[in-house]
């Protein structure tokens, strides 16, 4: 799980693990998952290393797990406040969010 040499931060899907993560060498920035009873994915998590913060890592996390969701026809329930955030930046991404009840 290297970077890419162009300076690209590269995502990967870590399906086991539940998240979405880029790796550096201050440690790993990532979103966490779950799928809910309903088949939802509702994103829960966001960290990324101080070292890190504030140069569009998370948004990168955040629009992997919404592409994801979107490719699979996923509805999504945002829990994390930065996602939360994100969408209000994004609401074209708005289709994707199901905020009925938790089930």
């Amino acid at each position: 799980m290297d970077q890419p040499g162009d300076g690209a931060i590269r995502i990967v899907h870590d399906e086991t693990g539940h998240r979405f993560e880029a790796r550096f060498p201050e440690g790993p920035a990532l979103l966490a998952y779950h799928v809910d009873r309903s088949g939802r994915l509702s994103l829960d998590h966001t960290e990324v290393p101080p070292a890190r913060r504030h140069r569009g890592v998370a948004g990168l996390l955040a629009k992997a797990a919404l592409d994801f969701a979107d490719a699979r026809g996923l509805r999504v329930v945002p829990l994390c406040p930065f996602v939360i955030a994100y969408l209000a930046e994004h609401p074209e991404l708005e289709r994707l969010v199901d905020r009925g009840p938790r089930r």
